[in-house]
């Protein structure tokens, strides 16, 4: 079967390399979106490196650097096939910052120059 992107696997996914209450913080991934920061488990976010490669890899090839070498996050709610596989910016949002946690997701641009990008929203590439 071929690989999807799932909006409520994606939130799953989030969700599980959260911290929990009382666990130490100290080795967290650090992980910059455009609404939210967060620090991901790095043992739990490992554990699901290949489920979340696998979703950017569904992503339009103009994402990846090997494709168009980046593109606007705004383009990020429709797959490689031109489905839409989510609607929510936040799971758009969340699945980026798992790819930057597994150091397979990159904003080129600081956040001081978003704004003159379309619609105020970062670039991004999958390496």
């Amino acid at each position: 079967m071929a690989a999807t992107i799932n909006a409520e696997r994606v939130e799953v996914i989030f969700r599980n390399c959260l911290f929990r209450d009382g666990e130490d913080t100290r080795e967290h991934v650090k992980a910059e979106g455009i609404m939210t920061n967060v620090g991901f488990h790095p043992v739990r976010l490992n554990g699901h490196k290949v489920e979340i490669e696998a979703m950017l890899g569904e992503l339009p090839d103009d994402f990846k650097k090997s494709g168009g070498g980046g593109m606007s996050f705004l383009n990020a709610c429709n797959d490689k096939h031109g489905n839409q596989w989510t609607g929510l910016h936040v799971r758009m949002e969340q699945l980026f910052q798992l790819g930057i946690g597994i150091g397979k997701v990159e904003i080129p641009l600081p956040r001081a120059v978003w704004h003159a990008l379309p619609g105020g929203m970062p670039y991004y590439i999958i390496n």
